[in-house]
Formats: structure tokens, C-alpha cells, sequence
């Protein structure tokens, strides 16, 4: 059991440092290639490249308390590393390891990018749209999420199967299978 858990352990830590490293190669290119005022257009209107640079959240929400989002985010890595060491499955690694490796890359922007230590700008080059500006950290972010709730969403429908075939055969559920009377 130690060694699949170790297994997971490193699924997740292998695909935070890819990520972390992919994030931060495309905003150092970012950063020698594009402009805050021109945006490069890549499928018309609907995404573009362009520099931006972030001191709040999604959609700059707590752009004044670029600090607190800083330690949240030291926080949040440091519950997404433990909870990479507990993933009980390869999925769940995958999508926690996709999640702290975006919250990695926007961190060390955080903490090292200007204007200062711990209140650094998350740099952004994605256009999405007129919506927002974007990057890879929170492309990887949201890819986690997804690889989260399908995993909970297969895990649910695996369970209700086997609740069913239980029904079927006078069986009664597994031990620690989740069942819903819906």
C-alpha cells in the first residue's frame, strides 16, 4: 500500500513540475515577445495573445490585497501537497497534481515578480476574448478541476452500478462504497 501511495505521490509531483515549468517558460517568452497594447490574434477574436500583468485573482478580484492572495496561495500549496500525498487514486493525483502546479506557477509570480516581494503581478498572455487575460498556471488550474469532478463523477456512477447489481443479486453494497438514494 506505501508503495502505490508513493506512486501517486509522484504521478502528482511530476505533473506540478511540468506544469510549474511549462507556466514559467511561456511567460518568460511572454514577457520578450508581446505587448500590453497589441494583441496577436489566434483564432480571430475569441483568443489572442497579449501581456497583462495580474495583482488580484481570476478577473482581478483582490487586486488591492495582492499580500493576503499571496499568503492564501503559500496556504493552498501547502494543502494541495498533502492532499497529493493522501490521493487514494492515479486520477485524483493527476488533477491535484495539475491544481498545485498552477498554484505553484502563479505564486512565483507573486513572490518574485515586480513590483515587489509577496506582492508581485501574475503575468498573463492568454486573451480570452474581451473576457479575461489569462495563462497557462490557470489553464492547468481549471484542467485539474475537470479531472477532479470526472473522476468523482465515474467513482459516483461505478458506486450506483454496483449498489444496483447488489439490489440485483441480494448482495449487500462494498464496504465504503458510496451510494445515493437518487
Amino acid at each position: 500500500m506505501v508503495r502505490e501511495q508513493t506512486r501517486r505521490f509522484a504521478v502528482a509531483c511530476l505533473a506540478a513540475a511540468v506544469v510549474v515549468l511549462v507556466d514559467q517558460a511561456t511567460k518568460a517568452a511572454a514577457l520578450g515577445g508581446l505587448s500590453q497594447e497589441e494583441r496577436i490574434p489566434l483564432l480571430g477574436d475569441l483568443l489572442g495573445l497579449q501581456l497583462a500583468f495580474n495583482p488580484g485573482a481570476i478577473l482581478s478580484l483582490g487586486a488591492g490585497v495582492t499580500g493576503l492572495l499571496t499568503l492564501l496561495g503559500v496556504g493552498a500549496v501547502v494543502l494541495l501537497v498533502v492532499a497529493a500525498a493522501r490521493a487514494r487514486t492515479g486520477w485524483w493525483a493527476l488533477g491535484i497534481g495539475l491544481i498545485l502546479g498552477g498554484a505553484i506557477g502563479n505564486l512565483i509570480d507573486r513572490l518574485f515578480s515586480p513590483p515587489g516581494f509577496g506582492v508581485g503581478h501574475v503575468t498573463d498572455f492568454l486573451a480570452y476574448g474581451n473576457l479575461f487575460i489569462g495563462n497557462l498556471a490557470d489553464v492547468a488550474l481549471g484542467a485539474g478541476v475537470i479531472v477532479l469532478g470526472l473522476s468523482l463523477w465515474v467513482r459516483h456512477r461505478r458506486a450506483r452500478a454496483s449498489a444496483a447489481d447488489g439490489a440485483t443479486t441480494g448482495a449487500p453494497p462494498a464496504a465504503g462504497s458510496v451510494v445515493s438514494g437518487s
